[in-house]
Parts: C-alpha cells; structure tokens; sequence
C-alpha cells in the first residue's frame, strides 16, 4: 500500500485505478516518477533530492563511515544512496517467494510500538521470540535504533531498505553472533552475500582492517570461513517472515533455513 501525505491528483488516481498485480511496480513507478518531478513526498519520512545532492550524500556519508565506524547514521545514508539497485533485486526475490510477498504485500514493522514484549517473554526460551528478546536485553539494544529511510525514491524500494535494517539483529540473534567488532563483520558478511548492499561488501571487506592480532586470528580460523558458509548456504533471509514464527523452535528454524553452526570451540 503507497503512502502520501498529499493528496492524489486525477492524473494518479488514474494510473492507481488501472493497476493490477501484475504490474503493480510498474504504476507505483509511475506514480514515484510524477511526484519526484514535483519534488514532493513519495511516503511519510521522504526527503526528495537531486542527483547532485545524492553525489553528496554519498561523498559524505563515505568519508564519515570510514573514519568513525560508530557514525551509525552516515553508515545507513550510506546505506539508502547506494542500495537502490540491491534493493530491487531483493525486492524480485521477495516477490517470486510466497512469504517474501506476504512481506510486501503487509509491511510489517519491527519496533517498540508493533512488538509485544509481554509474549515474546511468555514464549519459551527454545524459540525465535524468546531469543530474540533476550538478545535485545542482553546487549542493551532497541528496535527503535533504527533509522528512518528518507533518501530512497521509491516507495517500496524505501520499504526493502527499512526491512532490511529492522531484521538486522534478529539475523543477529538467529545466527548467534555477538554485536562486536567480530560478530558485525561476520554478520556482514552474510548479509553481503545475500542482499548484495555496497554498504554491507564495503563493511565486510573494510572492517577486519581494524582487528588486533588475536582478533584477526579468530577471523580467520572461525568467523570468517563460517559467515561466507552461512551466505552461500542458507535461505534468503529477507524472506522470513519472522513477526509470524515467534513461537518457532529456534533449531528448527535454522535448520529450515539450512544455518550451519558455527564452531564456538574454535574461538
């Protein structure tokens, strides 16, 4: 469903009305195109801006990602001015899988105003619910970390791009991977693999440069051959739809999703 904070012109309506699934990006595309002429909002946290601006954005927020790691803000502009080609990519992928549609079709949000805390710590500790929600506590995390999409022309590509930040620490908590230096770039890697995000290769490439010696050894030896293992093997995870498996054994699920363990032994 497109968002607008405007009203429709007859012009759109007219593309709306005449769209049928099949060709639903088609129209959506056509109406983005007319509002972005119009330099006006295709959703609620848009911000439209020229190719020049986008140049800019990029030069930015490239620079500001590589000197300080912890800019969580410029990695994610980095992010949306980017990985627009990714995104339509994943969207395909999505939509040729039943649940990837679903998706979609539903847009679901991952936040503190759509979870419910009090059943997810109801669940047992066995399941996706209950792991993730510990992996929240655990580390001290929020799903609202996560900012908003506001450099993206289009719509659902917007969308792809914000589902792909809010799954990010239940990728976390599914492939047990800690949020630190390790643990990120591991979890990138796989992401990487997957979703083909500049921003993701960049930070899986770039990011072992900062490991100190006995970090890097265990890079090498576990973490490394495990996340690229992990990318190649598992299900596309940006098909799950998780909000409906919370009660899910967790080992069932990784197994579903062809997960390999990762040898903590050897760490």
């Amino acid at each position: 469903m497109m968002r607008f904070g405007f009203g429709r012109s007859a012009h759109l309506v007219q593309i709306a009305k005449f769209s049928t699934q099949s060709n639903k990006f088609s129209a959506e595309k056509e109406i983005n195109q007319v509002l972005y002429e119009r330099g006006q909002q295709l959703y609620d946290t848009h911000i439209p801006t020229s190719f020049i601006q986008k140049c800019l954005l990029v030069f930015g927020s490239s620079i500001m990602s590589i000197s300080d790691v912890y800019r969580h803000d410029m990695i994610a502009v980095l992010g949306e001015t980017t990985g627009v080609s990714a995104a339509k990519k994943i969207r395909e992928k999505m939509l040729n899988d039943p649940e990837g549609k679903s998706i979609l079709d539903e847009r679901p949000r991952i936040n503190s105003a759509t979870l419910d805390y009090d059943y997810l710590r109801s669940l047992s500790p066995n399941t996706l619910g209950r792991t993730y929600l510990a992996f929240l506590e655990n580390h001290h995390v929020t799903p609202d970390s996560r900012r908003e999409v506001t450099f993206v022309d289009d719509d659902s590509i917007s969308y792809v791009i914000q589902r792909y930040r809010e799954v990010h620490d239940l990728n976390h908590a599914i492939l047990g991977m800690p949020t630190n230096m390790l643990g990120e770039v591991a979890i990138k890697w796989v992401e990487a693999m997957q979703t083909g995000f500049p921003m993701c290769i960049s930070a899986a490439v770039i990011g072992p440069v900062r490991f100190k010696p006995k970090q890097r050894q265990k890079y090498v030896k576990s973490y490394l051959p495990w996340a690229i293992e992990c990318g190649h093997k598992a299900k596309f995870l940006m098909n799950i739809y998780y909000e409906k498996r919370w009660d899910q054994d967790l080992l069932d699920l990784k197994e579903e999703l062809n997960i390999p363990e990762f040898n903590s032994e050897s760490d």
